[in-house]
C-alpha cells in the first residue's frame, strides 16, 4: 500500500515502513495530488483532512497522530466508509508537564508559591483529569469546569465558568473547538468574559488558539487589564498577531504536546490502528522507539516542593522557546520552521530518581517521574 505521512511524525519508517511504501511530506504541503493514488494517510493537526482532500482518491484510512481531531471532518470520512484512528490523551503528560512548568516559572517570577494559587482548570478530560490529579499531588487547589461531564453526572465537584473567573487565580483552558452544539467553545475567552476577569490573574491556553478572541484579548492588554497570559496555540496560526504577542507573558509556537514521549504515543496509537485494519500485529514495540532514562538524580530526606522547579529546568526551559519564537516571529514561515525544527523535550519520566526514603519516592512518582529507593 502506498502510505502518505506527514514528515514530523517520529520513527515514520520504523513503524509504517513495513506496511507499505511511505511518502514523507511537510504536513501544511500534503495536497489532494498527493493523496490520490494512497491507500492510507497519516497526519497531525497543521492537515485539514476533508472532501476536498480526498474526493476521487484511493485513501481507505486516515490517522491523526493527535488527541485533537477538529482538523478531520470525521461525518465525510464515514460517509465515505474510511477508517478514521487518532490518540486520545497522546500528549497529556506532555501539555501537563508544559502548564506546570509555565506556572512555576511564573511563580518564581513573581516571588510567591504555586500552593498559594487557586488554579481553575476548564475542560477535564485527558489533559485536564491528569492536570488536576498533579496539581492535588503538589497541595494546590483546583476548581474544575465541564459542563459535558457535569450533565452526565460524572464526579466532580464541576463549577460553572463563571466561579472560576471569579475564584481562581489560574485560568489553564483544556478544550476541543467547537463552533455550534450545546457547548461551543470558540471564543470562549471574549470581551464579555475578559470584562468580568479580576486583575492579576493568569491566563493559559496550550489547546486551541481560537478558544480565545485575540482582538478581545489584545484589546484587554493594550487597555490596561493586568493579567498575564501563556499562549502556545494562536488563533490564526502558522500567522502570528505580533501586537498580541508582545503584550503576553510567554509565547510558543504550538509545542506544548511536543516532547518525545508524546508524539511517539500519537504514531504508534495509529500504527496499531493501521496494523488491525490490515489484518495484522504490530511488529514494533514502542518500548523500542524512546531511550532509557537520560540521567539519574540522587535525593536525600523528604520530598520538598521546592525541587520540583530544578528538576523541571533539567528537561525543559520555557523561556527558550519564548525567546526564540520572539526572535523570529516577523520572518514569514518561522511559526513552522521552530515546530518542524523542535528539539527532542524529554517528558519527566525521562528522569531517573534515586532517593533514600519510600514516601519521597512515591511523591515523585505521583508527579511523573521514575523513583526508585537505593
Amino acid at each position: 500500500m502506498r502510505i502518505i505521512i506527514d514528515q514530523a511524525t517520529p520513527a515514520a519508517s520504523l513503524l509504517f515502513g513495513s506496511l507499505g511504501e511511505i511518502q514523507t511530506i511537510p504536513g501544511r504541503a500534503i495536497t489532494s495530488e498527493h493523496c490520490r493514488a494512497a491507500q492510507a494517510v497519516i497526519v497531525r493537526s497543521v492537515t485539514s483532512v476533508n472532501r476536498e482532500l480526498l474526493t476521487g482518491s484511493t485513501v481507505q484510512f486516515v490517522g491523526s497522530a493527535t488527541a485533537g481531531t477538529d482538523h478531520i471532518d470525521r461525518h465525510w470520512l464515514q460517509q465515505q466508509d474510511i477508517t478514521f484512528a487518532h490518540a486520545p490523551g497522546c500528549n497529556a503528560t506532555a501539555v501537563v508537564e508544559y502548564v506546570l512548568t509555565a506556572l512555576l516559572w511564573l511563580m518564581v517570577r513573581e516571588g510567591c508559591l504555586l500552593q498559594e494559587k487557586t488554579v481553575g482548570i476548564i475542560g477535564v478530560g485527558h489533559i485536564g483529569s491528569l492536570l488536576n490529579q498533579r496539581l492535588q499531588a503538589l497541595g494546590v487547589t483546583t476548581l474544575l469546569c465541564d459542563p459535558p461531564r457535569a450533565e452526565r453526572g460524572d464526579t466532580g465537584p464541576f463549577w460553572p465558568l463563571s466561579h472560576l473567573v471569579q475564584h481562581a487565580e489560574v485560568l489553564t483552558f483544556h478544550l476541543p473547538l467547537q463552533r455550534e452544539g450545546p457547548h461551543p467553545t470558540w471564543h470562549l475567552l471574549d470581551e464579555e468574559l475578559l470584562a468580568a476577569l479580576p486583575d492579576g490573574r493568569i491566563l493559559i491556553n496550550s489547546a486551541r488558539g481560537a478558544l480565545f478572541d485575540s482582538a478581545a484579548l489584545l484589546t484587554a492588554l493594550a487597555g490596561g487589564k493586568t493579567c498575564r497570559v501563556v499562549l502556545d496555540v494562536w488563533e490564526h496560526e502558522p500567522a502570528l498577531s505580533l501586537p498580541l504577542l508582545s503584550r503576553v507573558t510567554l509565547a510558543t509556537p504550538h509545542i506544548a504536546g511536543y516532547t518525545l514521549e508524546g508524539r511517539v504515543n500519537g504514531a504508534f496509537a495509529v500504527y496499531q490502528a493501521l496494523c488491525r485494519q490490515l489484518g495484522g500485529r504490530p511488529g514494533v514495540d514502542r518500548a523500542s522507539l524512546l531511550p532509557n532514562a537520560q540521567q539519574a538524580v540522587t535525593l536525600s530526606g523528604p520530598w520538598r516542593s521546592e525541587q520540583l522547579k530544578p528538576l523541571l529546568d533539567r528537561i525543559y526551559r520555557i523561556e527558550r522557546d519564548d525567546a526564540a519564537l520572539r526572535a523570529v516571529a516577523d520572518q514569514s514561515g518561522a511559526f513552522d520552521q521552530l515546530r518542524a525544527a523542535y528539539p527532542a523535550r524529554r517528558e519527566c519520566s525521562s528522569l531517573l530518581l534515586v532517593c533514600d526514603q519510600e514516601q519521597t519516592a512515591q511523591q515523585w512518582q505521583r508527579l511523573g517521574f521514575q523513583a526508585v529507593v537505593r
